[in-house]
């Protein structure tokens, strides 16, 4: 190898350690596009790199490519048509299956070092990727930047960090002795060598095509997988600059590049996913998406482990609050992010009948559905702020399903089809907000991905808290959320998102918002109700990608 890596990137490793254990902020990716974080042309630089893979023919090393394929559009209103390699899984499978020695073989150090080395070369390039996800999620460039930039990047090294603790749990090396008494003691060197699982297959999805996909790939990755990255047809650009690096970054250590490959679809009529997650020589698939796909992975990729993120109804339930405005505020923000296509948005907010007490007083429910539709409509009064909050819808389908969903409640804001500042042709819809009874569960309770909210109209706060515990169980959620001035409220809250197994977030009125997850302290999802089975990140998210194979022998 041309460089020692591991010794390059070991101060960053040795922070991220200190970072899971003392689950405090961290983060060595600057979130800010400031000029003074990656340069004067860092920004402009970037652009130019995206623009230029419009059109174009994107190149990737992998055996076996028989063609090329693409048909992403913008959310925003233009064809990418960027055409990508189409490989013949008859050659590149076993190809990468042959790889896996010499990837076993560099070491754990050797792994991380050259992990760590491509997501420093992925965060230099975070514009290049913030644009291409802005481009095909649909995202506002602020967020495609962050979360597609450095917050991914903050995941992928969290993978990485739980990986290197779990890997050198057991060391490379023992010498075993026994006492035998008055005999000469047994004596044994033993070797423990870490081994991988077999090919690591990561189906991306549409809407956080880095941010999902980074934590699955540089977990199987570390620990000896060859990985295969599946980008969702609408979102591979992202997917593919990534996977470039780092098979630039394996050729530089004399390493095959198709450790890292990449797979899409020929027709995204006819997906190959299904096939591919099959097959025997995919021992590791990480998915992201919808639950009926998420479950048949699940029950039906019996050779893999497999961790999936699925579907959820997310909650929010209101009791009383000493900041209502701020309150109001916040959930405005939280509602109106990415127009609401984050598995971490709430689609459920609980409201007595009786309405709720204030700093200025009593307000019924009707005043607090009427205020969150309300100032969801002065937040996004500014057309520049609502463009750059908003984003694009990123599918047709969310759309639609905007527009078919009026009929389930009673509307208190209407959608509305807006016009970007920067892109005349974008989707843009702002958020449906209803109000529905609490015995009207059938209808609240599925999810319905996008920007669509009910205020859901509860007996009581004991009612509230029994309705968000029967829709985590029953239907899964990544986030609770809650405000209430009583103690006791707040702990019956609390345990009842214990018993449900969901994170839960209390009285958010400032810079913090429900729907936002910070890698290092916060995890992601809990794997322990129906819309995850897996967390991002621990110990349990890495440990089971790998094996310790060991040999012994007497001492010369």
């Amino acid at each position: 190898m041309s460089e020692n890596l591991f010794a390059k990137h070991q101060d960053t490793l040795h922070a991220a350690v200190n970072a899971i254990h003392s689950r405090d902020y961290f983060s060595p990716y600057k979130e800010s596009p400031s000029p003074r974080a990656y340069g004067e042309t860092a920004n402009k630089d970037g652009e130019n790199a995206f623009k230029a893979h419009i059109g174009s023919d994107f190149e990737l090393q992998m055996p076996g490519i028989v063609g090329k394929a693409g048909s992403e559009k913008s959310p925003y209103g233009f064809d990418l048509n960027v055409q990508y390699p189409l490989v013949d899984l008859d050659q590149l499978l076993p190809a990468m299956d042959e790889a896996r020695k010499a990837w076993r073989d560099v070491g754990v150090e050797g792994r991380v070092g050259i992990c760590l080395e491509i997501l420093e070369r992925i965060n230099k390039a975070s514009f290049e990727i913030g644009y291409a996800v802005m481009h095909t999620s649909g995202q506002g460039f602020m967020m495609a930047f962050q979360a597609g930039g450095p917050h991914a990047q903050d995941r992928g090294l969290e993978a990485v960090t739980y990986a290197y603790e779990a890997m050198t749990s057991a060391p490379g090396t023992a010498t075993w002795t026994k006492p035998q008494g008055k005999h000469d003691p047994l004596v044994m060197d033993k070797k423990f060598t870490v081994v991988g699982r077999g090919i690591g297959l990561v189906i991306g999805c549409s809407t956080f095509p880095t941010w999902n996909t980074y934590p699955g790939l540089f977990a199987s990755l570390v620990t000896g997988n060859p990985v295969i990255v599946k980008p969702h047809p609408a979102a591979i650009l992202p997917a593919a600059i990534s996977v470039k690096i780092a098979q630039q970054v394996l050729v530089e250590q004399g390493l095959p590049p198709h450790i890292v490959s990449m797979v899409i679809d020929e027709d995204p009529a006819k997906p190959c996913t299904a096939e591919l997650a099959q097959r025997d020589e995919i021992r590791l698939i990480d998915f992201t998406g919808n639950t009926p796909f998420g479950n048949w992975l699940e029950q039906n990729c019996r050779q893999a482990q497999v961790y999936t993120e699925k579907a959820g109804v997310n909650t929010i339930i209101i009791d009383s609050t000493d900041d209502f405005k701020g309150m109001i505020r916040n959930l405005s923000f939280t509602l109106s992010l990415y127009s609401g296509q984050m598995c971490t948005t709430p689609q459920d907010i609980f409201v007595p009948a009786g309405g709720i007490e204030t700093e200025d007083g009593h307000k019924s429910f009707d005043e607090v559905a009427q205020a969150i539709a309300t100032g969801v409509t002065k937040f996004l009064s500014d057309p520049e702020r609502a463009g750059m909050v908003l984003g694009a819808i990123q599918a047709e389908v969310t759309a639609t399903r905007i527009e078919e969903s009026k009929s389930l409640g009673t509307v208190i804001r209407e959608s509305e089809a807006l016009e970007n500042p920067w892109f005349k042709d974008a989707r843009v819809h702002s958020p449906l907000i209803m109000t529905i009874d609490g015995d009207k569960e059938e209808t609240y309770m599925q999810e319905l991905f996008g920007p669509i909210s009910f205020v859901v109209k509860t007996a009581d706060t004991a009612e509230s808290i029994a309705l968000a515990n029967k829709a985590v169980k029953e239907h899964g959620a990544i986030t609770m959320g809650c405000y209430s001035t009583d103690e006791a409220v707040l702990e019956q809250i609390e345990e009842a998102a214990l018993d449900a197994g969901v994170a839960l977030s209390c009285n958010l009125t400032g810079g913090v918002f429900v729907n936002q997850s910070a890698a290092f302290s916060d995890f992601h999802a809990t794997g322990a109700n129906p819309a995850a089975n897996a967390c991002l990140a621990d110990l349990a998210f890495v440990a089971n990608r790998f094996r310790v194979v060991q040999s012994r022998r007497h001492p010369k």
